[in-house]
């Protein structure tokens, strides 16, 4: 069964959709992938950090109402900083793609067409022609039966997401879901010219705390206190400095586990 598509319906730390994706791209591979800027030496298979920082115990994944589909550019699985991972560590019913400019994978296709989900393809409205695509809020069709939200994010950097969006046409007749968050980014890990530029977790929070669902919310707060701590243990690996599992992104992350729903 090919691995780009599978599920991340395991227990524990079992390889979740982008870890059997990542596996999947490093067999094709015809030559090593060199991460730049991050910690260097041998990294978890679980969290892609240095195993004195493994924060594998931490994995909280929860059950949502909503899903998510990433479609990753090629590199995006074999990136260390890559936070596509923390979606499918936190929200059980996430799927990972390849994405292909000439072929569309049949898995997703399927899925596309699954009358339990209505999917949202999440991107910036002020590119979407026509602009009668967009919405800002999740809305269920008139009449009809009430259908799961899958999150469709485009996993790559904000020029290869823009070509992905014009060139994938699969997805043309979907509604896009347009984000204006009040806040800032606050990832840390990649360099962004802008402020408004989200990381693709970030983007895959906002969406969760959009739902009337009160486990999606919590999963979206867990995701982004996830984040929090992921960012910090990365950028302690990579200055030789300890983990310290008492910070306040730890104890945020622990108070948003412990929340009720």
């Amino acid at each position: 069964m090919p691995l780009s598509y599978l599920r991340s319906v395991d227990s524990g730390v079992a390889p979740h959709a982008v870890a059997r994706l990542r596996t999947e791209r490093l067999a094709r591979s015809t030559r090593p992938f060199l991460s730049r800027g991050g910690p260097r030496g041998e990294r978890c298979e679980g969290c892609r950090l240095r195993p004195s920082h493994c924060m594998c115990h931490l994995r909280p994944q929860l059950a949502t109402q909503a899903g998510v589909c990433l479609l990753m550019h090629d590199a995006e699985p074999l990136k260390p900083s890559n936070t596509g991972w923390l979606i499918a560590d936190v929200v059980r019913d996430t799927w990972a793609f390849g994405w292909s400019r000439t072929d569309a994978h049949p898995q997703l296709l399927a899925m596309l067409g699954d009358p339990q989900w209505q999917p949202y393809v999440v991107f910036p409205g002020e590119f979407v022609q026509p602009p009668g695509r967009v919405v800002q809020a999740l809305v269920p069709q008139p009449g009809a039966p009430a259908r799961r939200p899958l999150f469709i994010l485009l996993d790559a950097t904000w020029p290869e997401a823009r070509k992905m969006f014009r060139k994938s046409p699969y997805l043309d007749r979907f509604p896009v879901l347009s984000l204006h968050p009040d806040q800032i980014s606050h990832y840390r890990l990649r360099r962004s010219t802008r402020a408004d530029h989200f990381c693709t977790s970030e983007v895959a929070a906002l969406c969760l705390e959009l739902g009337g669902d009160a486990a999606d919310r919590q999963a979206g707060r867990v995701l982004e206190a996830y984040l929090a701590v992921f960012t910090e243990r990365y950028l302690q690996a990579k200055h030789q400095q300890p983990a310290d599992p008492d910070s306040a992104a730890h104890r945020q992350l622990q108070a948003c586990m412990h929340e009720k729903r």
